[in-house]
């Protein structure tokens, strides 16, 4: 960060870096701050992959249907939803279903694909799950944390305007601890 800014002249607004913890995103802004003295960073863009997500899907909701002010779920959050989803499940098959929600979210799986290559009959019940759980996030104005990455890429992926705004406004990305991303 501090020889991009110094030695380059970047612009501290077109500079992301990401990091996996608040903690880290914190310490990784303090210690850019100490290297450029006398500089003002309040535009540097310094979170974790997440919180990137959120300030991507805040600035664009409208592309995706969404209102700026939408609500991010929690884990219990979403297993609450779920379990009014699936009706007459155990706890153990519930998880199992919001886990391969999870799953097939973070591989970028839609729905309608799980629906079709579902191999056998807990996956065939989490995938009309995933529909219906899909829908009812949208109802409630909400994500969960698997929306604030796969939301993103497939925004980029739809709305190639969107894509180039953002190019243009983070044109340098910085991942820590890259290796531990999945």
């Amino acid at each position: 960060i501090a020889y991009l800014v110094e030695q380059c002249g970047v612009n501290p607004a077109n500079i992301a870096a990401i990091t996996f913890t608040n903690k880290a995103a914190k310490e990784m802004q303090e210690r850019a701050a100490k290297l450029l003295q006398g500089r003002s960073l309040s535009a540097l863009n310094v979170s974790t992959f997440h919180s990137l997500g959120v300030k991507i899907l805040r600035t664009e909701a409208k592309l995706l249907g969404l209102k700026p002010r939408f609500s991010i779920l929690d884990s219990s959050d979403c297993a609450g939803l779920v379990a009014d989803i699936v009706k007459d499940a155990d706890k153990a098959r519930l998880k199992r279903i919001q886990w391969q929600i999870s799953s097939w979210k973070n591989a970028m799986v839609s729905a309608d694909a799980a629906l079709g290559g579902a191999e056998d009959e807990l996956q065939l019940a989490a995938a009309r799950a995933y529909g219906d759980y899909e829908r009812a996030l949208r109802a409630y104005q909400a994500v969960d944390f698997d929306d604030l990455i796969r939301l993103p890429v497939e925004l980029f992926e739809q709305h190639p305007e969107a894509l180039e705004r953002w190019q243009g406004k983070l044109r340098y990305l910085l991942i820590d601890e890259y290796q531990d991303t999945n």
